[in-house]
């Protein structure tokens, strides 16, 4: 599914979120400069959005490894990158690797960023131990996801997600299949304090969570 909608994927995010989504992923990079990462791994990268944002705004990241399970997305990244002048974007590397099975050693990562990927994964648990594994004592999660909105917004958001976003997607990506998986997955998915239990139950600690733009997204932190 993803490979099918790869070379529009930027432009759907853009224009179905307003461009809130540019804004959500620079508070996300904002929050991990605090913690000035030397090594970051970006999981779930798609077109590398995050990974690229992490090599322009904290300068400490001297190696980044944006990883994901779908090639054609991966070629989008690579592609941006190599589009890019001079040696900009030097410190990413890309890479295959599968979410649940993570290629890479173990305590290998400051920082693990994932933007809008949790929610895809066929076991979250277990992804959430692989991010776990190669984090190295004291690392840190970053997880931006999806939410369940405030309940006052929460009928307007479900008539956007069921009627509106998958119509206009269709036009936008030519898949309205694709963006009807986005709405049911969305709705599925965990409010934050149960999507923070998990990250407790997956081994980590000090798990915060804060909603943003009327709490259909939020941010997930939390150590090893």
């Amino acid at each position: 599914m993803f490979a099918r909608i790869a070379r529009r994927y930027d432009l759907a995010n853009r224009m179905l979120s307003l461009g809130m989504d540019l804004s959500w992923r620079w508070r996300l990079v904002k929050r991990l400069r605090q913690q000035a990462p030397q090594t970051v791994l970006d999981l779930a990268t798609g077109s590398g959005d995050v990974a690229f944002a992490i090599s322009r705004n904290v300068p400490e990241a001297k190696e980044i490894v944006g990883m994901d399970f779908c090639q054609p997305m991966l070629d989008e990244a690579i592609r941006k990158q190599a589009a890019a002048s001079g040696r900009r974007y030097a410190n990413i590397r890309f890479a295959p690797g599968d979410g649940l099975a993570l290629p890479l050693p173990d305590a290998a990562f400051d920082a693990v960023t994932i933007s809008f990927g949790l929610r895809n994964m066929g076991d979250r648990h277990r992804s959430l131990r692989e991010m776990h594994r190669v984090l190295r004592p004291g690392g840190r999660v970053y997880v931006l996801e999806f939410s369940q909105s405030d309940r006052w917004f929460r009928p307007i958001y479900l008539f956007y997600l069921r009627n509106i976003l998958p119509w206009f997607a269709g036009i936008l990506t030519g898949d309205r299949a694709a963006y009807e998986y986005l709405n049911e997955t969305i709705e599925a998915f965990p409010g934050r304090d149960a999507l923070g239990a998990e990250f407790l139950a997956a081994g980590f600690s000090a798990v915060q969570a804060e909603g943003w733009t009327f709490g259909i997204v939020a941010l997930h932190t939390a150590v090893k």
